[in-house]
């Protein structure tokens, strides 16, 4: 199955073709926002970090912030770093360099001296960069190079009859056809955990999805948490869900039928084909960045009670299978599932579906979070729901 998508100069493929402007520090978020608002057509990505940072945490914004500078959909970047924060532009660049190549431009607050000044430089060069990007031409592109991320969010029970089980039949689908598909949200396996370790390829990789889950859950214990004391969150709850175990068996219907072949950390760059698991937090925002700069280039994203965050980098597909909220929600839903409870359509139909429509958004069609500007970055690594 083909898509028509951007072939990078490193051997990576794009849906996207963006510009985007990212401040090195939030401090510099000021100057890169109006930057990007200037040069129109460029894509302000948020960067909530940079500085006051444990090492750790460090590491991790950088690991997070060059993945997504790195993903395919990016045609290059421009980073505005203050000037003292203590990710500088060598940290980046070699972050970056070892990811990707790409158009990596960098300019500092405090060496230009004014912010009116770093803004007018920006701006040429992002003017610029938009200029070289715009002579990328699509062309054809085999579905196995697509990588797509697989995410639920507020969730009710039509999420796990409907949504996930339509999301995973498309999830086989692409894996049959050599792709790769990417299923976290760590927290909301406990439970399920079980039924995870039977999926691995092979009894190690099985062996180490069931010891993150169950690793997840003691990170809580240790801490003198208990989990399900915050999940299912309360709007999972008002939609009817009333234990984590009856979430988590829903949720990883998303993931299909295939075997898991092989776990990635938070945010890394994934290399391997087919079905694959990150150890993320549970939280929206912050899994679906980590899934993007791991590589992915669109994500579907299901949601029973409506959930209307997109990425800057990649299209994210909003689905639901609650007719009530496809109703109400239309502006943020681009897929309804719910059909296969109505028993009008089966959940193989609504699985080839899915696949259609998500070529169409690879092909460039854009989807309602995009069209709403919904550009939303979160960088955490344990979060107990969503």
């Amino acid at each position: 199955m083909i898509f028509q998508g951007y072939r990078r100069s490193d051997g990576k493929v794009g849906v996207r073709n963006h510009v985007v402007v990212v401040p090195g520090v939030a401090c510099a978020s000021v100057a890169a926002r109006k930057i990007a608002e200037n040069a129109k057509g460029a894509v302000y990505l948020h960067n909530p970090n940079g500085c006051g940072q444990t090492p750790g945490d460090t590491e991790l914004t950088l690991e997070i912030v060059s993945g997504l500078i790195a993903n395919g959909n990016v045609f290059g970047a421009l980073i505005v770093g203050l000037g003292c924060e203590f990710l500088q532009e060598n940290r980046y660049r070699e972050a970056i360099s070892q990811k990707a190549e790409k158009p990596v431009h960098y300019i500092s607050i405090q060496e230009i001296g004014t912010l009116t000044e770093t803004v007018r430089i920006g701006t040429e060069i992002a003017e610029q960069m938009l200029r070289e990007a715009a002579q990328c031409k699509r062309e054809p592109c085999d579905i196995s190079e697509l990588i797509v991320a697989l995410e639920c969010g507020g969730s009710d029970p039509t999420s796990g009859l409907s949504s996930n089980a339509v999301l995973g039949n498309t999830s086989d689908r692409i894996v049959d056809l050599g792709g790769t598909t990417v299923m976290s949200e760590t927290p909301e396996a406990i439970g399920a955990e079980h039924i995870l370790k039977r999926r691995g390829r092979t009894e190690e990789i099985g062996q180490k999805i069931f010891d993150a889950v169950r690793a997840n859950e003691k990170l809580f214990a240790d801490l003198g948490i208990d989990v399900r004391d915050s999940n299912p969150s309360p709007g999972n709850k008002a939609g009817g869900i009333t234990t984590l175990e009856e979430k988590s068996l829903g949720c990883i219907h998303k993931s299909g039928t295939k075997p898991f072949e092989a776990i990635y950390e938070y945010g890394r760059m994934i290399e391997k084909k087919g079905l694959i698991f990150m150890d993320t937090t549970a939280y929206d925002i912050a899994s679906v960045t980590a899934k993007i700069a791991g590589g992915a280039q669109a994500t579907v994203f299901t949601t029973g009670r409506g959930n209307p965050i997109g990425s800057p980098v990649a299209p994210v597909i909003k689905m639901t299978g609650n007719a009530a909220t496809y109703a109400r929600m239309h502006d943020i839903i681009d897929f309804y599932s719910g059909e296969s409870i109505s028993e009008e359509k089966t959940i193989e139909q609504l699985g080839e579906e899915l696949l259609l429509y998500l070529i169409r958004v690879c092909n460039g069609e854009p989807v309602k979070a995009e069209l709403n500007h919904a550009g939303d970055v979160a960088i955490n690594q344990f979060a107990s729901y969503c």
